[in-house]
């Protein structure tokens, strides 16, 4: 088999904290040595190391793609009293920088609105942030295996086909493992009959976890460190095999010989992947003041109350030293910034959360000084 005929799409960092082994320099480095072109970055309900892995990426000349293992739950993302086992993986992949921002959005509302002891999504948002993405049906622990290891077909069958529709046309994958497991070999056989019934592609995948086979072990113990658990115990969490490393295009082409496609697809996929993210700009959140003032008439309006909080009147020197510090922040593009760093700084004091005095450059603005930020006179 070619160099060229397969590329690793289901991806754990050490950013899958305690469960994810592979350091991110070290396996961008093996993706390399192994002649790949693009390579891609699923972490367990966090997109933590997203910009540490394009970075990494893009240093080393492969294509970097952004993705997530979501949770999916099977009702609202708002209900806090989903059984636990019913919680299935859902892989998600940005194609562009319009899904890298609706994976983002996910990602958020999955603590924010959906946290229940892990980051959940629920249909209902996925499918208003769908563009842009790719999906996966994901591991045995996906909504379309679930359903097979319990013996429903047309559950599965019916599941794939909800799927197919939330995301865009051609954007839904079958995905297939074979870690060794007589559970995959199982689902594996009624996937791809899934995947005929449907016209839906499938795509192969490795489900790293730890980048070299004999680091098995380490991730065994990883494992037990996670679940407070000693290796001693004969109950405690481990991976049925240890198959769940970074294999080659050799391995991969061993396990998946009949089917050929699954392994030329996971090319499709990253050729439909181009995600760019500019370092070159700030990208910060605007703030919208009350009574429809600009940001910079707001952060100037609080300035002005502070200088009487603070020193009792104005000054020629002080209105200098203002003026030379808004004009800055103004130029450099950091008016939403202050106010909302200001925001947050003054809902903890009026709700009687501690904050510190100020450090760092900060401490030396008198903006900061006046906005209640700092309090150390600069």
């Amino acid at each position: 088999m070619s160099s060229t005929e397969f590329v690793h799409l289901h991806v754990h960092t050490q950013y899958s904290l305690l469960d994810g082994a592979c350091r991110i320099n070290e396996l961008v480095q093996k993706a390399v040595s192994m002649n790949m072109t693009a390579l891609a970055m699923t972490d367990h309900g966090n997109m933590f190391g997203a910009v540490d892995f394009y970075s990494a990426c893009k240093k080393a000349k492969i294509k970097p793609i952004i993705g997530c293992e979501t949770y999916i739950t099977p009702g609202s993302r708002h209900e806090k009293n989903t059984d636990q086992k019913q919680i299935c993986h859902l892989t998600l992949l940005a194609a562009d920088n319009t899904g890298y921002g609706n994976l983002m959005k996910l990602v958020s509302a999955a603590y924010i609105e959906g946290f229940y002891y892990k980051p959940r999504i629920d249909k209902e948002i996925l499918a208003s942030h769908a563009a842009g993405l790719i999906g996966t049906s994901g591991c045995l622990k996906g909504e379309v295996c679930s359903h097979l290891l319990r013996g429903n077909f047309e559950s599965a069958l019916r599941t794939a086909d909800e799927y197919r529709q939330i995301f865009p046309k051609g954007n839904y994958y079958i995905e297939v493992m074979d870690h060794g497991l007589s559970e995959q070999k199982h689902v594996n056989v009624q996937l791809v009959q899934i995947a005929e019934r449907l016209g839906l592609p499938l795509i192969a995948t490795n489900d790293v976890h730890y980048i070299e086979h004999q680091q098995s072990t380490a991730h065994e113990i990883l494992l037990c460190v996670q679940t407070q658990a000693s290796m001693q115990d004969p109950n405690h969490m481990k991976f049925g095999t240890d198959q769940f490393y970074f294999k080659s295009q050799i391995e991969m082409g061993a396990n998946f010989v009949h089917l050929p496609q699954a392994l030329a697809n996971t090319l499709t996929v990253a050729e439909q992947c181009n995600v760019t993210l500019d370092f070159s700009q700030y990208h910060l959140p605007l703030y919208v003041p009350p009574d429809g003032l600009t940001p910079t008439d707001y952060l100037k309006e609080l300035c002005a109350k502070g200088m009487i909080t603070r020193f009792g009147q104005t000054s020629p020197e002080l209105e200098k030293r203002l003026a030379h510090e808004l004009t800055t922040i103004e130029d450099m593009g950091f008016v939403s910034y202050f106010l909302i760093v200001w925001d947050f700084i003054n809902y903890a004091k009026t709700k009687g959360i501690p904050v510190g005095p100020g450090r760092g450059s900060a401490a030396g603005s008198l903006v900061s000084f006046l906005l209640g930020i700092t309090d150390l006179d600069p």
